[in-house]
């Protein structure tokens, strides 16, 4: 079986929470009996979360080797300039070494469906901000907030739209249905 959901921003990206108090999680969204999440959305993130019990699918959806393609919709600080897009298409260094490239494109405005987010992305008057479409093929911890960040981009808002060839659609925040278990 394999489930998309769109995660809500704020739910952590894991069934219980032992902190005091709790916070969200994905079983405020998903009933269904041993289904695990295929990779992580940080809790500041929002968008395409898949949910598998079938660990060979979720072996080959998030094993680096196989460099399944991941798409995300950023809200970014700053307006990118050509050679900010450039770096992020060449890669770049992180902490834990070299990102591979990334495809990138800058959008003229937020895309026309896009829900609100609650709390909404703080607006300052004086920093302009900007939507990007960035598609990564490796998947390390928060690593689409950093290479924006060595880019001199820092991420506001980030929405993952697409796994492989699984996208949200017009999946709402908490909303979710089954994939074709041909995938």
């Amino acid at each position: 079986m394999l489930i998309a959901l769109n995660k809500p921003y704020g739910v952590l990206c894991q069934f219980t929470d032992r902190s005091d108090p709790p916070r969200r999680t994905l079983g405020e969204f998903v009933d269904v009996a041993n289904v695990y999440p295929v990779g992580r959305l940080d809790c500041d993130s929002e968008g395409l979360v898949l949910l598998s019990d079938d660990g060979a699918l979720a072996h080959r959806l998030t094993d680096p080797k196989h460099k399944t393609a991941k798409t995300y919709l950023v809200q970014v600080e700053g307006s990118p300039s050509d050679s900010q897009l450039r770096r992020l298409r060449e890669g770049v260094m992180l902490r834990d070494g070299l990102s591979l490239p990334a495809q990138v494109r800058s959008l003229p405005n937020a895309p026309g469906w896009l829900w609100p987010r609650d709390p909404p992305v703080r607006f300052r008057k004086t920093v302009p901000d900007a939507w990007i479409e960035l598609t990564i093929r490796e998947g390390r911890n928060r690593q689409v907030r950093r290479m924006t960040a060595a880019a001199g981009l820092p991420t506001l808002r980030l929405i993952r739209t697409r796994i492989g060839d699984i996208e949200l659609a017009d999946l709402q925040p908490g909303q979710t249905w089954i994939v074709d278990n041909s995938h």
